[in-house]
């Protein structure tokens, strides 16, 4: 006679059906579409994936890209780690407001940010007079691409902290002012330890976005080759003027950086899960 399965089985089966779903659900949106980069790029052969990352064009972009992506992670990453503590820490008027903020370039097309910065500082701007009298362009130059992309991946620090922050506490902080530490020792040796872990991960984050940023630079920047032209602009050019390659080549090798910064994250985490 068949008995019922225990609740103890049913649960387990419920979970492997659900960890199931999620597996398929991320290799369907993610795993397949990276893989399909790789047919379409060695399509030639590995020698001409070689040469195309290897040509001044696609240099010049990646070298742009990368220093821009560098520029976002130390501004926001100082600035973030700063807004997040006066957030957590200091109560204010506007406090909700400027909380509010910080999620803007979440929920405004990075076109549109684009096209912010072209109001600002483009052709009859606000501050065209100013830029204008310090004598150097903002639109269609890298200081505007670096505002664009600073821009965009702003939140990703300030809000891997701020929850690290919130269940903290001020208690340790407290305990190191009463053994005479100061302001700026507290935070070196206390502070800043306890939120290591969220500043290194939302500086990842900030440098992956940061390197896949299209819109908004493409706006602002104008995509002038060998001068405002990113790894993003270039794979764009590139499938619109049908040099494939090229441009699958390219896609993919922005993938495998942010894969494995990633996954330099994830080993940075175990080795201080294991220490």
């Amino acid at each position: 006679m068949a008995t019922a399965a225990s609740p103890g089985k049913r649960m387990a089966t419920s979970q492997k059906v659900l960890i199931g779903i999620v597996v398929l659900y991320v290799t369907l949106l993610v795993a397949v579409p990276v893989l399909a980069l790789f047919p379409k790029a060695f399509s030639h052969g590995l020698v001409a994936v070689v040469q195309s990352l290897v040509q001044k064009d696609a240099l010049v972009a990646l070298r742009l890209t990368v220093l821009l992506a560098l520029i976002a992670v130390v501004i926001n990453a100082v600035f973030g780690l700063v807004l997040a503590m006066v957030l957590v820490r200091q109560n204010f008027w506007g406090k909700s407001v400027v909380n509010a903020i910080i999620n803007l370039p979440f929920v405004v097309s990075p076109v549109i940010v684009g096209f912010m910065f072209l109001v600002l500082f483009g052709k009859n701007g606000w501050f065209e007079p100013v830029v204008n009298s310090l004598g150097f362009r903002v639109v269609f130059s890298w200081p505007g691409m670096m505002l664009a992309t600073i821009f965009v991946s702003l939140p990703f620090v300030c809000r891997e902290v701020m929850p690290v922050l919130q269940e903290q506490g001020i208690e340790h902080e407290q305990a190191a002012y009463t053994l005479g530490a100061s302001r700026w020792q507290t935070f070196w040796r206390v502070t800043l330890p306890g939120v290591r872990r969220a500043l290194l991960y939302g500086v990842t984050l900030t440098f992956a976005r940061a390197m896949g940023e299209f819109g908004a630079i493409m706006v602002v920047g104008g995509a002038l080759i060998g001068k405002t032209e990113t790894s993003t602009l270039y794979i764009f050019r590139a499938l619109e003027e049908r040099m494939y390659v090229a441009g699958y080549s390219a896609a993919l090798l922005l993938a495998v950086i942010s894969f494995a910064t990633l996954i330099l994250l994830e080993l940075s985490k175990r080795r201080e899960v294991k220490d």
